[in-house]
């Protein structure tokens, strides 16, 4: 088991950011995070998460018209923001990250089997996006991620081709502790699971 420091850094003491310090983000530690997330599992390895860093205020401001008003200070004040979306051509790369199944791309050729692909690059896609997240708390950042915003702008503006479809935001950076609110009520294992 980690130890209490790295449960703390993760979960416990972790917490969604909504003001941030001015205090930079590299490259280099955007990169660590990503090196970390990629390690972790998809299905058929297929890793169809994209991100899109948005570092520079020119970059920001093409996102501030499709921002939700209660998101735009801390967006736009944010070090850095992650577009997470995911390809829903992922299966053009299977036979590199799956090389041992010949058959599998064959699966999710086609238009006809775009569904399947949206829901399955969807799927995987976001739970990159959840370890993309763990994954910046272990390198020292904090993360606030967000769902309010008008994905088929951000969309347009930033994969006009359609290839890639934003899932959600998240902010990055070193959160200012005063802008933090309280932590909310969370489920007892027993209100929400069951041991058969």
């Amino acid at each position: 088991m980690i130890d209490s420091h790295a449960i703390e850094t993760l979960f416990t003491t972790a917490r969604t950011q909504n003001g941030w310090l001015d205090t930079p983000v590299t490259d280099a530690e955007l990169r660590a995070a990503f090196d970390l997330m990629k390690m972790a599992p998809t299905s058929a390895n297929t890793q169809p998460a994209r991100f899109v860093f948005l570092r520079t205020q020119a970059a920001k401001e093409r996102l501030r018209p499709m921002l939700s008003p209660g998101n735009v200070d801390k967006t736009m004040s944010a070090p850095v923001v992650a577009i997470v979306a995911h390809d829903l051509d992922f299966h053009e790369h299977l036979p590199k990250v799956f090389p041992h199944n010949t058959t599998m791309k064959a699966g999710f050729d086609g238009p006809e089997k775009l569904a399947a692909r949206t829901a399955f690059a969807f799927r995987n896609g976001t739970l990159q996006g959840a370890y993309f997240m763990l994954a910046v708390r272990a390198v020292g950042l904090d993360v606030g991620p967000m769902s309010g915003f008008d994905s088929a702008r951000v969309d347009a503006e930033f994969f006009p081709d359609g290839r890639f479809k934003s899932n959600f935001l998240c902010n990055l950076g070193h959160g200012d502790p005063a802008k933090v609110m309280q932590r909310l009520p969370r489920f007892a294992f027993d209100d929400v699971c069951q041991l058969l």
